[in-house]
This record gives structure tokens, sequence and C-alpha cells, in this order.
């Protein structure tokens, strides 16, 4: 494809320089990369500007650039207004504009996303689509899953991705949207048929610095007519901003002289008014059990083999995407009730022990709670929990997770989680600030196998084991190496040399 017809349609092209009759055989953000006939985004960021790297980029093979300021390099350049917003239209040009054979559905929140995605994705597939899925543990196509970085990918592996998948077959596909990937563009042109806001608490302060841009961040998702039908969760505290945000879309799309359809909304809930709800939850090991009710004044009773009622939140999430795209009744049903688990999520680990032992992915103060308390209605003893915060992270919420942990754990052990740049001790010091407000009994044990072999030997018949953070993750990040950590793995190993 030459560089002009790349460009073509981009709206925010402002002016080019030399040959634009060049042929593109490749796009990349990577000077590193080695490319054929390549094109370089040249982006202007927090702390790299990458338009330094564009001569090693023509070293690696790149012929042409795009740029936010023109360089003093002989070669094809085309500046732009937004060079991120400007690098996914052209992203989605290169790889065919392949969303556009997609039906699209976004789920956006602080937590809930990955579990939802899962279970919407197994709804669509009950319905007959052939379903993929972009998100936090991985990509999918269909049952196949690929390698993922990301929540939300960047441009360039987002659309080669969506290729992928129009080209294999796939009808339809679940998108995790992080409020990074809206701050940072990585959507910009794409059209959702389904959007749905899970919850919104307190995480990545180190990207966003205060909870209003965050807050703001999730709400792009819902304007200028990126989402088309929006599933909304009604318990949350801030569900009447993302309301506004709704309406306002609505104003913004009927003023245009040739607008879309306005965007309609669903709401969905346990405890505030829904047109979606739970009802008679009740918890059992093995998952939760639930009355749902339907817009239409339908029941159906659900099966759900995740435990919590936070997934049952996450439920009624996926059943309000699937009405909002004429998915029936009976197939909502089977499509949840077909999982049954997601990775590192609420995961109860088949141990074969007197005492039980769940993975979860719970680094937030929300979703920490959220874990300790589905924790402590299935145990029958003691709750015991595991847990550190991440390095190079949010500070703020490290000794907010310690008074949870205290609160809500009989026996606490602190430890390393992915410390990244930062000393473990000193993440863990910040924690016990907060655990010392509380009664909570604690330990600190900086490495995270010592701690889990610690939280393994005193487990006792009717106990529950919450180890939290990693999740499905199978590294830990130090110093910048990950390093093999697998906590599945690391149970199995541990149990059998304890029990030797």
């Amino acid at each position: 494809m030459t560089l002009a017809k790349l460009i073509q349609d981009n709206p925010y092209v402002l002016d080019t320089r030399g040959n634009l009759n060049v042929e593109i055989e490749s796009i990349t953000l990577d000077s590193r990369e080695r490319v054929s006939s390549g094109l370089f985004f040249c982006i202007t960021g927090s702390r790299v500007d990458s338009h330094s790297f564009a001569p090693q980029a023509i070293q690696s093979g790149c012929i042409a650039l795009m740029v936010e300021h023109f360089l003093e390099i002989d070669v094809p350049q085309i500046m732009v207004s937004k060079g991120r917003a400007a690098m996914a239209r052209t992203a989605a040009s290169f790889y065919g504009h392949p969303a556009k054979s997609l039906k699209l559905l976004g789920i956006t929140g602080t937590k809930g996303k990955t579990t939802t995605s899962y279970l919407l994705k197994s709804i669509c597939e009950k319905a007959g689509y052939a379903c993929g899925l972009i998100g936090t543990i991985g990509n999918m196509i269909g049952k196949r899953m690929l390698e993922g970085t990301l929540t939300t990918p960047d441009p360039i592996d987002l659309h080669r991705t969506l290729r992928q998948m129009v080209d294999q077959g796939i009808q339809t596909v679940v998108i995790e949207v992080s409020a990074h990937a809206m701050d940072m563009h990585r959507l910009d042109g794409l059209e959702f048929e389904v959007g749905c806001f899970t919850n919104f608490s307190q995480d990545h302060l180190d990207y966003f610095h205060d909870m209003e841009n965050y807050f703001h961040a999730k709400c792009m998702f819902f304007q200028h007519g990126m989402v088309r039908n929006a599933a909304v969760n009604a318990d949350d505290q801030r569900r009447d901003e993302i309301l506004q945000c709704i309406r306002e879309s609505k104003l913004e799309e009927e003023n245009r002289p040739q607008g879309k359809r306005p965007i309609t909304h669903m709401l969905y809930g346990i405890a505030n008014p829904s047109d979606v709800f739970a009802r008679n939850i009740v918890h059992l090991m093995g998952g939760v059990g639930f009355h749902l009710h339907l817009s239409s004044e339908e029941s159906i009773p659900v099966q759900l083999q995740l435990g919590g009622v936070f997934n049952v939140s996450n439920a009624l999430a996926a059943a309000s995407c699937a009405l909002l795209m004429g998915i029936g009744a009976e197939t909502i049903q089977e499509g949840l009730e077909a999982v049954e688990h997601v990775p590192g999520r609420m995961e109860v680990l088949p141990i074969h022990q007197p005492f039980s032992v769940i993975l979860d992915y719970a680094h937030s103060p929300d979703s920490l709670e959220n874990i300790l308390t589905t924790a402590r209605e299935l145990s029958k003893k003691r709750v015991i929990v595991v847990f550190g915060c991440g390095g190079d992270r949010d500070h703020q919420k490290r000794p907010i997770m310690g008074e949870i942990a205290g609160r809500k754990a009989d026996i606490s052990i602190l430890t390393s989680d992915n410390p990244r740049h930062e000393d473990p001790m000193e993440i863990l010091r910040a924690i016990e600030e907060g655990i010392r407000r509380t009664d909570g009994a604690y330990e600190v044990i900086e490495h995270r196998k010592d701690a889990i072999r610690r939280a393994l030997s005193i487990g006792a018949a009717g106990d529950v084991i919450v180890l939290a953070g990693k999740g499905h993750e199978k590294y830990q990040d130090i110093k910048g190496v990950k390093h093999p950590f697998d906590e599945k793995q690391m149970v199995d190993d541990l149990l059998q040399e304890l029990n030797t």
C-alpha cells in the first residue's frame, strides 16, 4: 500500500513532506525492530520522545515517518496533530479496517472486566457467534489462546489481531477497554455495538495522578459515538455521571445532520432499581446460585460456577450486554453456566486438602475487600491472606490495602508482589502502616514462595487461604527481569514438600 493511500482518510494529518507514493510494507513503534519498507511512528510520550529514535528506525528498515513535528531527515514524513490517534487510524487502514467486519463488545471498569468478558464470550458462543477475546489474560480466537501483553493492545497489535480474527472467521470480539487505552487513543476510530461499565474505584493513580483524571478516561468510552448501546452498573456510585456522558453523546449524535442512531442504555444491579437484576443469591464453594430477572419481567435460575457477589454483578453485566445484542434468556443462562473458571479470578485450586486455596488477581483496595468478603462467607474457620503491592505503581493504595486485610482476614502474610524497581521491604512497610491500625494478626515474609509455604503450613481444616495479587500471571517482575513464578504449580509443589 502506498503511503498516500495509507493516510488518505486520516483526520489528523496536517502536512506532508517527500514522495508519498512509496510502498509501505510494515508499520512499527519499535525503532529496533527489523522491518522491510516500514513506516515508523514518532510519538511524544510523558517519559520518552520517540522522534529521537527515528534515525535508528531508518537503519532498521523504515522508509517513512509519521511525526508530530518535521525532522531534518531525508525520508517522506507525515506530520499529524495527535500522534497516538493518528497511529490508530493508520494501523486500521494498513490492516484493511478489520473492525468493520466485526461486532465489537467493550467492557470497561476498574474491576470485573476480565470475568465479564469471559462470561459474555461464552454467551455469544452459545448464541452461535464465532467469538474472539482481547484482554488482560491474553487474546483468544475461539478456544485458542494467543499471547497478549496489555489489557488493551497498542493499535498496531490490536488491528493486526483483529485482522487475524477476521481471516479465521471470527464474527464478534469482546474487548477489555482500559482507561490507559482511552487516554492513549488506542481505540480511536472504532465503533462498539455494546459498551459496558462495571464499576469505578481507586487504581492506576501512578499514571492518572488523581481519581477525576482516571474517571474521565473511563467516561471517554461512552462519548462521541464510540458506543451504540451501553450496559451500566446501577450499584456503582459514579453511575449517574456515566449516564450523563451517555446523554451528552445522545445529544451530540441527534444534532448531527446525518447522525447515527443515538446510544441506548440498560441498567443492571443487585441493590438498586435496574432493568436486569439478581435475587435469591446463595453462596457455595463451587459457585453461586441466583435468579436472574430480565427487563422483560422474565426470571431464570442461574447456577454460576464462579463464587462471590461480585461475580453475580459480572454475570448481570454480561447478561445485559447480551440482551442489548438481542440474545434470548435461555441462551444467556446457558452461556453463564458454561464458564467453569476464569484463570486467576476467584479460582479455587483443586488441592484435595482439608482447607481451601483461592487464587485471585486482586491488586486494588476494592478487589481485595471483595475477595476477602467472599472468602469469609465460604470459610468455616479462618481466612488467611497472602498479598503485597506492585512496585512503581500507585503508592497511596498500599496502607489502604493493609487496613482492609487487617479487618477482613484472621491472618495476613505480607509479601512481595511485582516489586519491579522498588525495594520490596519499602513496599511492605507502607502496607504495614495500614494493617497496624487494626487488630488483625500479620506476618511479614519478603519472598513470596516462603510466604505461600507459611500459609499452607498453618492452614487447618475449614480455613480458606487467599493468594492475592498475581492471579493468572506466571512471572514475578524484579528489577526489570520477569522471573518464572507460577503460583498454581508452586502450591502443588509446596504441598508435596510439606506432606513429605
